[in-house]
């Protein structure tokens, strides 16, 4: 029996078992992860070195490390993530809606686990906790499968996770890591229909749409993040500079930082904004007007309107009025995070309706689209499609409904 099948089959077997848990069972086991991971930093950082080493060796982008790379803080981070899930409500068991036939029948809906959760992930190894504690929360199991870039991260960390759970109620089983990170075994995952419920694939372009074309596992989309700033002509000076810098430097790396800057172009004060971007390391590739106006913005391509850059290179774009940002960021968006920075209310209210996107922000940085920051406790991943779950997804996101009906000796005439 292969690795992939071996640890389907065990995730399976104690889905049901978990389902069955109760809210303080479930919660005396993460809170006990969360000390184990603390204890254990030094080790976990460790092996992280490693992979840090090996991506340096293989010479991956600076943007790249600093999504593989964990510290100190960031190990504080998802500590901090465990504990707030703890205190979270347990979705598992709630009820949705009820109601009375005229026949007598009493129905209700109630959420329950989605089963075995597939997670399909690239490079950051704190997805992996952030993935297996909200499973775990929701009541489901979950076979996580990150890249091969960070594996020794990956088996650190299952390792101290799995540890943890001996003696709770979750048996230690319930988390798997698919060591194989071959393609031909990835290949082999999405297909595993009758072991694995549904799959979550949280990464670049490619990875997402490599899973969504060879599924027939149920995919659960998340999406890439080619996130817009529009400043309007009423736009406070120094809020739209700290929204502007804190969008794109603050984190250059992940999904929800601004990869596209738009200016109303009689907003007075674009040339400081643009110095300010430029002095922070921010290489700008702007429009005809100002990359001949501004020797330090280069001349963008159309393929720059459409880059997710993951690093600190900003498009940017002078624009008429709030329509013409609406039109751009409908042309190239992908959906994810959009932002307005102005005091006019009517071109705020146009942009919160009009723009088709997760998540839409006014007088706010694009960062904040995080489970953690939405109060989940960390996210599973950010959805960008329209179905089922949209925006950063907690623990509701991974559970489905199911229908309790009541009767008396009810039969169908």
């Amino acid at each position: 029996m292969n690795e992939l099948l071996e640890k389907a089959k065990k995730l399976k077997h104690t889905t049901k078992r978990l389902g069955m848990l109760t809210t303080e069972e479930k919660n005396k086991a993460l809170a006990k992860m969360a000390d184990h991971i603390l204890n254990k930093k030094d080790w976990i950082l460790s092996e992280n070195t490693k992979d840090i080493q090996l991506g340096k060796e293989n010479g991956v982008s600076p943007a790249f490390l600093d999504r593989l790379l964990l510290t100190e803080e960031r190990i504080g981070q998802i500590v901090d993530g465990l504990h707030q899930l703890v205190t979270l409500e347990d979705p598992v068991g709630e009820k949705i809606e009820a109601w009375e036939r005229p026949n007598g029948l009493h129905i209700q809906t109630v959420r329950v686990p989605l089963g075995v959760i597939g997670m399909v992930y690239e490079a950051r190894p704190n997805v992996t906790v952030d993935a297996a504690s909200l499973c775990l929360k929701a009541g489901n199991s979950v076979l996580l499968r990150g890249s091969a870039s960070a594996l020794n991260s990956n088996k650190a960390l299952v390792q101290v996770m799995c540890d943890s759970l001996e003696g709770t109620a979750i048996p230690p089983d319930a988390i798997q890591l698919l060591e194989d990170t071959s393609r031909e075994t990835a290949s082999e995952m999405f297909k595993l229909n009758g072991y694995i419920d549904v799959l979550i694939p949280r990464g670049g372009a490619g990875l997402i749409q490599t899973v969504i074309q060879n599924a027939t596992v149920p995919v659960l989309e998340t999406g890439v993040g080619n996130c817009h700033v529009y400043v309007d002509e009423t736009a406070m000076e120094n809020m739209a500079i700290d929204i502007v810098i804190n969008a794109k430097t603050h984190r250059p790396s992940v999904c929800n930082a601004a990869e596209t800057l738009l200016i109303h172009k009689n907003w007075p004060y674009a040339s400081k904004l643009l110095h300010a971007l430029s002095e922070r390391g921010v290489e700008l590739r702007g429009d005809d007007t100002l990359s001949s106006t501004y020797s330090f913005v280069k001349q963008a391509s159309e393929e720059d309107w459409h880059k997710e850059y993951l690093t600190t290179i900003l498009a940017v774009k002078l624009v008429k009025g709030v329509k013409e940002a609406i039109e751009h960021i409908d042309k190239y968006g992908t959906k994810h995070s959009e932002a307005i920075i102005s005091e006019t209310g009517q071109n705020v209210d146009l942009f919160l309706q009009a723009v088709d996107a997760a998540v839409v922000y006014h007088n706010a940085s694009t960062r904040f689209t995080d489970g953690e920051q939405f109060g989940y406790g960390a996210e599973i991943g950010i959805s960008t499609q329209k179905l089922h779950a949209r925006g950063p997804m907690g623990l509701r996101a991974i559970t489905t409904t199911k229908a309790i009906v009541r009767g008396t000796g009810q039969i169908r005439s």
